[in-house]
């Protein structure tokens, strides 16, 4: 495939999102393209396979394009000026805070505690932390985001607080799991995110991947990248 279709591809999904907070279809990045169905098929799957947007499972749509999702999940982001009506579904609680990063735009994060169901609203943006007590849970090592995901993503969630994330893990994965202080999972996403709609973005290495890791206080063999 030419290495200059695929990146508009790339490009024009990212863009869409950002945007409309929604995913482009195959035959609308077809028009757009002025390509064929078949080929932007194949090319998206090409950006799959390299990890750069994620299929769904019929693989007929793109379902998620880190950090943002094209499908509902745990987590609604909003511009805190009130004049911008865009809204975007975060894939994740480290996602949420992504979308604000690639986006370098303050927004409103709501979600809810997996354990206690308490409804969570808080503000971060490029310069604004989220609030101190709210704790981040990982289901997995990094060396098994990939296995599956949209799995994944889906159970990195946001707690009230530590407390409840260990009460959580303790009742629903015990033994399993990593928790991590909401503000590092923050401080982690501007870095790896904040380039993302760039014009000029190259995916990042694993060197350098987990030199931000490392960078967050997100060190151990929980947080070597595969």
């Amino acid at each position: 495939m030419d290495a200059f279709e695929q990146r508009r591809v790339r490009d024009l999904v990212y863009d869409t999102l950002a945007r409309e907070g929604r995913a482009p279809s195959i035959a609308e990045l077809a028009r757009r393209t002025d390509s064929t169905t078949d080929r932007t098929h194949r090319m998206l799957t090409d950006l799959a396979d390299a990890h750069a947007l994620v299929l769904t499972e019929d693989g007929d749509a793109i379902r998620m394009a880190h950090p943002f999702s094209a499908a509902p999940m745990a987590f609604v982001v909003t511009p805190r000026d009130g004049h911008d009506d865009r809204r975007w579904w975060g894939g994740c609680a480290w996602d949420s805070f992504g979308i604000s990063a690639a986006l370098a735009l303050e927004v409103r994060i709501d979600t809810a505690c997996p354990h206690c169901g308490t409804h969570l609203s808080y503000d971060a943006g490029p310069d604004t932390a989220p609030p101190a007590e709210l704790a981040v849970r990982f289901p997995r090592p990094a060396e098994e985001w990939w296995t599956n995901v949209i799995a994944t993503c889906t159970m990195i969630r946001t707690f009230c607080s530590h407390d409840h994330a260990q009460r959580w893990t303790a009742d629903h994965a015990p033994g399993t799991g990593y928790i991590a202080a909401a503000t590092s999972v923050w401080q982690l996403a501007n870095p790896w995110y904040g380039d993302r709609l760039d014009p000029d973005f190259q995916p990042h290495t694993r060197q350098h991947n987990q030199q931000l890791l490392e960078s967050c206080g997100l060190t151990g063999a929980f947080w070597n990248l595969p």
